[in-house]
């Protein structure tokens, strides 16, 4: 099998099992599934290929995408990231197939299909913030970077939940409720781009758009295994975006590989006179994203880690340990780690954050821009009751302020200038290219939790630009994000870092609960063969359903006596203590125990469904798991494997 770095659908840390029998798992090309085109995981250069050499047309594109979110969104892992379709797609799409038959192709974006998170204009479609109070909130036109999209070919498919007006990271909103986790769906998406990053993770487009304020497109993208950069404050524009702090708001794509997210750079940057902010660009061209590509940036590259964050022991332990093997792979690929530190980090970001100070004024001055806009203000909102109870506080408490100037601001800005300062003297100091943290210092909390352990204020603090990118999973199969921040408009050189971080060690891995689909539709559940058969006294059938995580059994012990039957469980396999050692050798705690109970002492008969933790998951596909069996007569082992 051929693995191409960064564009092709191989599964880091898989081996050989039960997952062989999905077509996704092959690093053939991943445009290409047996029985036609095939869209999970696809690539933008790989869509562009297809459709050069017809065996797609944008029209299907559309199609492929919305079977997705037909067969995922609502059904199967149920992950609720969809605000609206586009009804106007299919014909976008019908129109840039009739160019491309004409010969017209205007770049690499031309008929793919991309998402918006639900706070940038899009000219006849609703601009809601996912909030009830803005549900037909119509804008006058389209925001710079819709507009640039458009230019570039790019079919727009629809707009994505996002934590209500983007002021919070559950991503949970009285017009779109709670958007959930593709890789567990009990878990948090991150936010507030989580309907973004969520969808993107699940391939129902090829790329899509967040917005970060302070990290939300860095945490999605963080929790799904994604890429997500929050440029340099003025490197793209915020025209047009609902906002939540204008001194704070960026925009820009998550992406499941490096060159998609170049590309979407590339179409979306640049100067534009209705945001001050983009000033920065003028008398220079933008980063040409793309063209900074380079698989050996790392060689020679000097990234500082933040020892205060990347913590060795309690929660934090399981993502620390994976930060340090990405930080690991980085020297092998060249570069220089060291450990730094921020004297009294906490305490020059307390009180750095200007969100409270722009919320309530700058949403008046949109709302007031547009036309027929439903609502005048946050307190409007607020009166009217049209908000989920989970921004009660937050929408409270910023509409309480008077006003936007005064000392107490200017006390803030001040501050401000001096983190900046700290982390501008390090870098200086140590020679670093980039500081390297991780993007979340936990594991992504189960919704209704609280999630912990953001960084994302130094970024959005600074104004200096930070990009995530996948480092690996966790032992419970969940994704860990690597954040690495850099100097002013050195964008294009955090691009670069992650394109030879990708390219060098591939971490992407797509969630196994939205798997191809198979004529249209989610794939019938996969049966899985007992061997030995259960063909001596014993019979079972077990079969397992990925978009719910599902395992239904049928266990029964018909050549024994139901006094005889002790049991049957699942049960992790583990090493054998004593190979190769001592005999004092321990086993591994984590390796060799009871993961699942199907039947008890007297059942002879046993049947029922049971739903899998994703750490399951991945020991069912993996071939991690055994069936055992216990009786009067002893213990039985059964190897589980799929039938083909």
């Amino acid at each position: 099998m051929r693995c191409n770095s960064g564009l092709s659908r191989c599964h880091a840390g898989f081996v050989p099992g039960l997952l062989g029998i999905l077509t996704w798992a092959a690093c053939a090309d991943p445009a290409i599934a047996p029985g036609g085109f095939e869209v999970a995981e696809a690539s933008i250069p790989e869509l562009q290929a297809a459709l050069e050499e017809g065996r797609t047309t944008s029209a299907r594109l559309v199609d492929h995408y919305t079977a997705r979110i037909a067969a995922y969104d609502h059904a199967g892992p149920a992950l609720n990231t969809i605000i609206r379709l586009n009804p106007q797609a299919r014909e976008q799409a019908a129109a840039l197939d009739a160019e491309r038959a004409g010969g017209l192709v205007r770049g690499p974006l031309h008929g793919i299909p991309v998402l918006m998170k639900d706070n940038y204009d899009v000219a006849g479609m609703p601009t809601t913030g996912s909030s009830l109070a803005l549900a037909g909130h119509m804008p006058p036109d389209d925001a710079f970077q819709v507009a640039r999209l458009l230019d570039a070919g790019a079919v727009i498919l629809g707009k994505t939940n996002l934590h209500e007006l983007a002021a919070g990271i559950t991503t949970i909103s009285s017009l779109g409720g709670q958007t959930r986790n593709p890789y567990d769906p009990s878990r948090n998406p991150g936010g507030s781009s989580g309907g973004t990053g969520a969808a993107v993770a699940a391939s129902f487009s090829a790329i899509g758009w967040g917005t970060d304020t302070c990290g939300s497109i860095r945490i999605p993208a963080s929790v799904h295994n994604l890429f997500g950069l929050r440029p340099t404050k003025g490197l793209s524009s915020i025209d047009g975006i609902l906002p939540l702090a204008h001194s704070q708001d960026t925009g820009g794509p998550l992406a499941r590989t490096v060159a998609d997210l170049a590309i979407a750079l590339d179409a979306t940057v640049g100067m534009d006179v209705a945001d001050d902010a983009t000033v920065i660009l003028a008398g220079r061209e933008p980063p040409d994203f793309l063209a900074a590509l380079d698989p050996s940036a790392l060689d020679g590259a000097r990234v500082g880690v933040l020892e205060d964050w990347v913590t060795e022991g309690g929660s934090a332990g399981s993502v620390t340990s994976v930060i340090r093997d990405a930080l690991e792979e980085m020297e092998t690929s060249g570069a220089t780690v060291i450990d730094v530190t921020i004297p009294d980090l906490d305490g020059l970001l307390a009180n750095t954050g200007l969100i409270d100070f722009d919320f309530k004024f700058d949403l008046i001055e949109y709302l007031a821009a547009g036309t027929d806009a439903p609502v005048a203000s946050l307190g409007e909102i607020i009166q009217a009751g049209l908000h989920h109870e989970a921004l009660d506080r937050t929408f409270r408490r910023r509409n309480a302020r008077d006003e936007r100037e005064g000392s107490e601001l200017d006390e803030v800005r001040d501050r401000r200038r001096v983190l900046t300062a700290a982390v501008v003297d390090l870098m200086d100091r140590e020679d670093l290219d980039a500081l390297a943290y991780p993007t979340m210092r936990h594991e992504t909390a189960l919704i209704g939790a609280a999630p912990t352990g953001a960084t994302c204020f130094l970024s959005a603090h600074t104004g200096l630009p930070a990009l995530t990118m996948p480092a690996g999973f966790t032992e419970s199969g969940l994704p860990v994000g690597l954040e690495l921040l850099g100097r002013p408009l050195d964008d294009h050189r955090l691009v670069a870092f992650a394109f030879a971080f990708e390219t060098a060690s591939p971490k992407r891995r797509p969630p196994l609960r939205t798997p191809p689909l198979e004529r249209g539709v989610a794939p019938a559940p996969v049966t899985i063969a007992i061997v030995p058969p259960a063909d001596d006294g014993l019979t079972a059938s077990l079969a397992l359903d990925l978009p719910t995580a599902t395992l239904s059994y049928e266990i029964t012990f018909s050549g024994t006596a139901p006094a005889d039957v002790y049991g049957a469980v699942l049960r992790r396999l583990g090493d054998d203590p004593t190979e190769g050692a001592g005999a004092d050798s321990a086993a591994d705690p984590q390796n060799g125990m009871v993961v699942l109970r199907l039947a008890g002492p007297g059942e002879a008969t046993a049947a029922g469904s049971a739903s899998l933790s994703t750490r399951l998951l991945h020991d069912f596909l993996n071939g991690d798991l055994e069936l055992l069996l216990s009786t009067s007569g002893g213990f039985d082992h059964r190897a589980l494997t799929a039938r083909d």
